[in-house]
């Protein structure tokens, strides 16, 4: 070669990489013309031609670029967390041939990816996590075959996994959670090879793992170190054995929410195992063992919100930190032993026995929370094994005796909750002095005497810049006296201080006024007088001081609050014009204590329970003999006939054992009665006075020794459906005598302090006949005091002992909640007949009268809306009482109330189940099953009981009815011949007709079909087997993701 031919190829070449350089600055101003936000100048100010020395050379003084040092290429562009937005161009960075990282996470820029990114085949690194990219991941990107690090998580990307992903096998990192993408896990896993990371959390994956076998995962089971598919649809059970054994690599693996169901294999193999993460799904059978010991060196185990049962004898782990066994159904005692643990949940479950074991535990515990068991004895001393403790958690349990006081090595203690137990005495003054702790709650217990805040820290601390933690004080629902002492005030950081239904007494100190950072005052069924202090908090958003003795002016700044606020009670408080006063008449003083024996006797409602009891077997001799009659119509014919009652196939295989006439026939105040039952009910109405007179004299225990079996009706637009009609059976107002024969007085026990009267007030009390039910009669009562009660009148022989009874109706009497009518007391009188529930009276329909009143109509049927609202708030009710270990045991259409225009749902009869004696509770569970709400798995039970899940059930069945306007006990014909509504919801589905189910009032309307089947969707969720039913966590946040 001669010089000549040297130096033209040495030209050629510079200016070949000229001209790559000249591109590849081309390229990146193409690329930024779609970066149109940059908060914080980082690319336009940087990202021209004048800040670089030589127009020629690589931009390495442009922000977020990197160039190779020898071959002067772009090799990398990093614009992370740098607030810029736009919609990008990615094909503007094809020219880039050797770039190898391309990161723009946490930004706000928006656009797809092409097709063209495939072509950039130099790429190793790709992040574009946190961004609003959309569309679908097109699949041209498994022709980046150097990729080993793909990260697209938290945008929009929508569509199905991109196949040939088994192309990429230099990756080893892939995340495309928080997304909108779809695929059969089976098939994501087989396309995947010899990645170790894997998170595919957030997006709508579905299939099962139990159908894989070794040659679906033969490409990841040896690298695989970490898996996350958690917030998916998978179901079905979980890896058979000989599958999960292969994944001895495996560090993480999380599948938390999903469906999926069955047993756990033995996982011992997984040597590697540190975090397992199967929470909330639908798994059940006993907790592997070697989970809880040393073969596996596991550091986080989150199985909660499942179905497994069994007890934990002793946690022998030695390298658990996290332990989270929450909401399944775990019996026996506290394990024995626990070696090691950080964070430790056993909340709502059924473990019982003596508290007190948790002494022997060794694990430097910070998090402790064992709320909503069975666990009984006295609270043990804090020792110096706690001394790590942040948050204490015992709520709703049966715990006994006085406060230990906290010990000084408690110096991290953050949040106490020991609410709803049964501990007495005074509360030591150390809870109130710590330095601390931040919240503490210890409503509902038995806890008595003053709150001494003076000569405590509290004042001590007064001089000091900080004031004391406390932000949320909770000694509601206790026996506390004294005066609010003056030192409240010093309790700067106080959010919420709630010292409702207690006998403190006295003035309300003027420092309240002190707490600035107030939002929640809650004073209520007190004794205090005086006025309300001047200049309360203008934070406050809650505020209630009803059921005292306060007098004077409402303050300014609290005219705001409504009526309910103020009244009932302080009669001489002087209210603002504009607020409608309510006569509430004279409020009785709650200082007299929360137990009332009656000085007199109280008489027994003999003649309304007789006359009641005889109008119920009239009635049922005529139902019963006309519901067999037109049954082998409907049986024969299924031609439209009409029916005063549909007869479920099955359902009459036994004979009847419960009186069940009111909650499910006279479905609101003044016995409104549907009408397949309603001509029956006239003609028993129009008989002459003289019946009634007749009757009176009648064995007044007629009501319990003659069990008759309910009636039911069919829903309008049911092939069997009579014509309905309502009518009102008006019945005269009666008094709530109670008799005594040996003229001893009955005794009446307050659930909470807000309300007071005697037993001879409520023997005198106007009350009407609401209904009766498998439980007995219920009346609406008007107290002196204007207030209105439901009393619930319990059948004999329904009830537990005294003693049983009286703990468990102070476990239902603790529920709180906007969506549950409260239990406010009841009445053990001296004679068996002589049980009383009382709670309060609700104005308003059931969601009964609500679906199925036909004529005269006097509400427009419900929209979509509002059932859907319903439904939520049903399953807002339901969380709240399963978190609380409490079961509803009854829930059906008649004991769900709307109230308002709002139609509010207000829950009743819920826990009654506690209790009833066994045969009451089996008698109530054969009650649901004649009323089409009883799930499967208590109908073979040897021994029913309610439980969450048939809770569950029996919430499908009325999303059903919200949806199809149709009765749980209706027969209807089709093509598979006659079927219940469950069967035929479930056939509509199955068929690909599911809104062929829903009511003709909002399927042809502007409501979202969508949402309907959704809604259809999850109710048939809720009746499926026990074992695949979802939890009531599920069903609720399905729901909220329907309406939100």
């Amino acid at each position: 070669m001669t010089l000549s031919h040297y130096f033209l190829s040495l030209l050629l070449c510079l200016v070949s990489v000229s001209s790559a350089l000249e591109s590849e600055v081309g390229s990146l101003l193409e690329f930024k013309k779609g970066i149109q936000t940059d908060p914080f100048d980082k690319v336009q100010s940087t990202w021209n031609l004048s800040t670089m020395p030589d127009p020629n050379s690589c931009p390495v003084s442009w922000n977020g670029v990197t160039c190779d040092p020898v071959s002067g290429s772009v090799i990398s562009i990093n614009l992370n967390q740098m607030g810029l937005g736009g919609d990008l161009k990615f094909s503007t960075l094809t020219n880039l041939k050797s770039l190898k990282n391309l990161s723009l996470s946490g930004n706000q820029f928006t656009g797809r990816l092409v097709p063209a990114l495939g072509s950039m085949s130099s790429l190793q690194y790709l992040d574009l996590s946190g961004n609003e990219f959309y569309g679908p991941i097109p699949g041209r990107i498994s022709d980046l075959w150097g990729l080993n690090y793909l990260n697209l998580s938290a945008n929009k990307f929508k569509g199905g996994f991109p196949e040939n992903f088994m192309n990429l096998q230099q990756l080893r990192v892939l995340d495309l959670h928080q997304n909108e993408l779809w695929g059969d896990v089976g098939e994501v896993l087989t396309n995947l090879k010899n990645v170790e990371h894997v998170d595919l959390s957030f997006n709508q994956f579905y299939g099962g793992l139990v159908g894989l076998n070794g040659d679906n995962v033969s490409s990841v089971v040896n690298t695989l170190r970490s898996l996350n598919l958690s917030h998916n649809k998978l179901n079905g059970g979980f890896f058979k054995g000989d599958v999960i054994r292969l994944f001895r690599s495996l560090e993480v693996l999380d599948f938390g929410d999903n469906g999926i169901s069955g047993e756990l294999p033995s996982l011992e193999s997984l040597s590697n195992l540190k975090v397992f993460r199967l929470g909330n799904n639908q798994l059940f059978g006993m907790i592997p063992e070697e989970l809880l010991e040393t073969v596996i060196p596991i550091q986080e185990l989150d199985l909660s919100g499942n179905g497994f049962t069994g007890s934990i004898h002793e946690i022998n782990s030695t390298t658990l930190n996290v332990l989270n066994l929450s909401s399944n159904g775990l019996s026996g005692t506290l394990p024995t032993s626990l070696k090691r643990c950080v964070m430790l949940d056993l909340s709502r479950n059924m473990i019982s026995g003596d508290v007190s074991v948790m002494q022997n535990w060794e694990a430097p515990l910070e998090v402790l929370d064992l709320s909503s068991n069975n666990l009984s004895g006295s609270l043990p001393n804090l020792t110096s094994q706690f001394a790590n403790l942040i948050i204490f958690n015992l709520r709703n349990n049966s715990v006994v005796g006085t406060l230990p006081s906290l010990p000084e090595t408690s110096t991290r203690l953050s949040a106490v909750d020991l609410s709803f137990n049964q501990l007495s005495g005074p509360i030591p003054g150390t809870f109130f002095t710590s330095v601390t702790l931040t919240n503490l709650n210890l409503s509902g217990n038995q806890l008595i005497g003053p709150i001494t805040l003076h000569g405590s820290r509290v004042s001590e601390l007064i001089a000091l810049p900080s004031s004391p933690p406390l932000e949320f004080l909770d000694l509601s629902g206790n026996s506390l006296t004294g005066v609010l002492p003056s030192d409240i005030g010093n309790m700067l950081r106080l959010k919420l201080l709630d010292l409702a239904n207690n006998h403190f007494s006295g003035q309300l100190p003027s420092e309240l006024n002190k707490l600035s950072v107030l939002e929640y005052l809650d004073l209520s069924g007190n004794n205090f007088k005086g006025k309300i202090p001047e200049k309360l908090s203008s934070t406050l958003n809650e505020f209630n001081v009803s059921y005292n003795e306060l007098a004077g002016n409402v303050p300014e700044n609290l005219r705001s609050f409504p009526m309910s606020s103020f009244r009932p009670g302080n009669d001489l408080l002087i209210l603002p014009n504009d607020m409608a006063p309510t006569n509430y008449g004279q409020v009785p003083n709650t200082s007299q204590g929360k137990h009332h024996s009656s000085k007199g006797s109280i008489r027994v409602a003999i003649i309304v329970a007789s006359v009641g009891a005889a109008l119920m077997i009239v009635f049922v001799l005529l139902a019963y003999h006309r519901a067999h009659l037109k049954e082998f119509h409907g049986r024969t014919k299924f031609n439209g006939q009409t029916t005063g009652r549909n007869i479920k196939e099955g359902r009459l295989s036994r004979p009847p054992t419960s009186m069940s006439f009111s909650n499910d026939h006279l479905l609101t105040s003044n016995s409104r009665s549907l009408s397949g039952q309603a001509d029956f009910i006239t003609e028993i109405i129009e008989q002459p006075e003289g019946m009634a007179a007749a009757l009176a004299s009648t064995n007044p225990n007629l009501l319990d020794t003659h069990p008759a079996t309910s009636g039911r009706k069919s829903s309008p637009g049911s092939p069997l459906s009579s014509s309905p009609r309502f009518i009102e059976a008006r019945e005269q107002p009666v008094m709530l005598d109670v008799y005594s024969p040996d003229r001893l007085a009955g005794e009446l026990f307050f659930l909470d302090a807000s309300l007071a009267f005697t037993a001879e007030e409520l023997s005198r009390a106007p009350a009407e006949v609401l209904g009766r039910s498998s439980h007995g009669t219920l009346y609406k009562a008007t107290l002196d005091s204007g207030h209105m009660l439901t009393v619930k009148w319990l059948r004999v022989g329904l009830v537990k002992h005294k003693k049983e009874f009286a703990k468990e109706v102070k476990k239902i009497g603790s529920m709180r909640h906007p969506n549950i009518v409260p239990l406010r007391a009841y009445y053990w009188g001296p004679r068996e007949q002589e049980r009383l529930l009382l709670a309060d009276y609700i104005q308003g329909d059931s969601l009964a009268l609500h679906l199925y009143e036909t004529t005269p109509r006097r509400y427009s049927p419900l929209s979509f809306i509002q059932r859907l609202k319903v439904a939520v708030d049903v399953g807002r009710c339901l969380l709240y009482l399963h978190d609380r270990g409490l079961p509803h045991g009854n829930l059906k259409p008649t004991n769900i109330v709307l109230a308002g225009s709002n139609y509010d749902v207000r829950i009743t009869d819920y826990g009654l189940h506690r209790l009833m004696t066994p045969a009451g509770i089996a008698e109530q569970i054969l009650n649901l099953g004649a009323l089409g709400y009883r799930a499967s798995e208590l109908a073979t039970a040897s021994k029913p009981a309610p439980s969450f899940k048939a809770d569950v059930f029996a919430f499908g069945v009325i999303l059903m009815e919200l949806l199809t306007r149709r009765s749980a006990g209706d027969i209807i014909s089709g093509q598979s011949g006659a079927v219940d509504l469950t069967d035929w919801v479930r056939l509509c589905d199955q068929e690909g007709r599911g809104m062929d189910c829903i009511d003709r009032d909002i399927a042809g309307g502007e409501e979202p079909s969508k949402a309907m089947d959704d809604l259809l969707a999850i109710s048939l969720r809720c009746i499926l087997p026990v074992n695949e039913r979802p939890n009531i966590r599920q069903v609720f946040d399905d729901l909220c993701s329907i309406s939100g």
